[in-house]
């Protein structure tokens, strides 16, 4: 065999090599939404609550249990808007529908249309927060300087878990302005 023979054959070693690390940069890159969402329910981390309208609930009140449920809220850094609950808990019992408000105003000299997107914790919690209406599940189109009341019904399930006292339920505020379409 001629060196150049061996070359050729070490280059097509070589190519068939990346052309293996391509195919499983791929594969990883497309496998890693659902591993992550693995991740996520195994060490409850970034509860992902319901994101349409649950049913009202139906199975009673269980009022020897009281959950208190904490209301939390950040922003991107790119959106001038003020955001944040009108209240910062609330005790409710599992079964029991309750409705806050949370207000957000725009500071910025133009519009910009947000969407905020729910979290709850501990991450096993998400299962059990049922939001009826949210203003998470619409984007908000806001004028400059125009502010707004936003509601949020909700409850929290019978089935949730007895060791759990406590709910936080963070929303992130976004700018989608350049993303809503006409």
């Amino acid at each position: 065999m001629s060196n150049s023979e061996e070359l050729h054959s070490k280059h097509q070693n070589t190519v068939k090599k990346l052309l293996l690390v391509v195919v499983g940069m791929f594969a990883f890159g497309f496998a890693l939404v659902p591993l992550y969402d693995v991740f996520c329910d195994i060490t409850g981390l970034n509860g992902k609550t319901n994101t349409v309208a649950a049913q009202q609930a139906t199975d009673g009140v269980d009022t020897s249990r009281t959950i208190t449920v904490q209301f939390i809220t950040h922003k991107a850094k790119q959106i001038p808007w003020q955001f944040k609950p009108m209240i910062q808990e609330i005790k409710v019992h599992p079964g029991e529908t309750k409705f806050v408000k949370f207000y957000a105003k725009n500071r910025a000299s133009y519009d910009i249309v947000g969407q905020a997107v729910p979290s709850v914790s501990p991450g096993i919690a998400a299962n059990y927060f049922q939001k009826i209406e949210c203003f998470c599940f619409t984007q908000q189109p806001l004028k400059a300087d125009e502010e707004v009341e936003m509601g949020l019904q909700f409850y929290v399930d019978i089935d949730l878990p007895k060791e759990i006292n406590t709910l936080t339920l963070s929303y992130t505020l976004y700018d989608i302005s350049n993303k809503v379409t006409s």
